[in-house]
């Protein structure tokens, strides 16, 4: 398995980056929206296994290549013979780790392969480093340590995008925006919230008209685009299950 390397071979940081962020999209869809066919694939019983992130943002979970030593640096091997003996969310947690390992052994191959210099190296590592790991985005880290920052952070009304226009629970929109008693807007506190707020499936950040919805179990919210709800069907939603809390659900 050549990792999707085989098709062209970045050749700048940028290139190489966006090398990265495809298939860190990938690896992202496969322990998220589309986990429940990924764990399927992962049966124990078959032969070592390894989870490829390709630079058009799918995935595939398949055997390790066959050449010594391979095109590219493998992904870590046998994930899943460790499905049926962990927590299903430690597992994941343990599959997005090794993943975040592979993407930056894939990424920093082409830096060495090309020759990179300090300069180039530093641009690419920046790029990389402004977004959440894949590890933050499927434990949901990163949004936990926004909401420490929020007061009342348990109570749906009062995170970020809770309030739609129409004040459904689930809906799209940030917070009408709080007063003090001076009657200044407080937006320096509420533009912090926002944007440290990811999608629980692209792990991309907020931005200020998108569409975003709230899962009632797991609390993680999603672009609406990501889950495929759209803000009229959210009206009719009473409890939103995201896809990962739904096939768990479904497989207990």
């Amino acid at each position: 398995m050549d990792g999707g390397g085989a098709a062209y071979n970045p050749r700048t940081p940028e290139e190489v980056f966006r090398d990265f962020r495809g298939r860190r999209a990938g690896v992202v869809k496969a322990l998220t929206t589309d986990v429940e066919t990924f764990y399927q694939l992962c049966d124990p019983e078959k032969e070592n296994l390894c989870l490829y992130g390709l630079p058009n943002e799918t995935w595939d979970v398949t055997l390790p290549a066959e050449e010594v030593p391979p095109e590219l640096p493998e992904p870590a091997l046998g994930i899943n013979f460790a499905r049926d003996g962990m927590d299903e969310r430690d597992w994941l947690s343990l599959v997005a780790v090794h993943s975040d390992a592979w993407l930056l052994a894939v990424a920093f191959y082409f830096g060495a392969r090309f020759g990179f210099d300090k300069e180039a190296r530093k641009r690419l590592f920046t790029m990389i480093n402004n977004l959440p790991t894949i590890y933050e985005v499927v434990t949901g880290t990163a949004k936990k340590l926004s909401q420490e920052k929020t007061p009342n952070s348990s109570s749906k009304s009062n995170k970020p995008f809770a309030k739609a226009q129409h004040q459904t629970k689930n809906s799209k929109a940030p917070p009408q925006k709080d007063f003090d008693e001076s009657g200044e807007e407080e937006l320096e506190e509420d533009e912090d919230e926002h944007g440290n707020t990811l999608c629980g499936a692209c792990g991309d950040n907020y931005v200020n008209d998108e569409f975003w919805i709230c899962c009632d179990v797991c609390e993680r919210w999603f672009h609406g685009k990501c889950v495929k709800i759209t803000p009229a069907r959210a009206e009719h939603i009473k409890q939103y299950k995201c896809p990962a809390c739904s096939n768990k659900r479904a497989r207990a």
